[in-house]
């Protein structure tokens, strides 16, 4: 969006009024390069939170299959 200011001689008063501009229509933006950053530094609390977010999908991955097991009758 952008912000286009009109200025009336005749009343001495401003109006504003805004273009929109779709975002395939808009100018291109530069993308960041990340290939030369290396890898990223970890904190301990962080390192924590993805191995439990991992704990937890892979219990959840075995509370499925076991359901599906369930439901095909191979576990009872």
């Amino acid at each position: 969006m952008t912000l286009t200011t009109e200025l009336n001689e005749l009343k001495h008063e401003e109006n504003q009024f805004f273009t929109i501009v779709h975002p395939l229509d808009d100018v291109h933006e530069k993308k960041v390069d990340t290939e030369h950053l290396g890898p990223m530094n970890m904190t301990r609390v962080v390192r924590i939170c993805l191995l439990a977010l991992r704990g937890y999908l892979l219990l959840m991955f075995g509370l499925l299959g076991f359901r599906v097991l369930q439901l095909a009758d191979i576990v009872r």
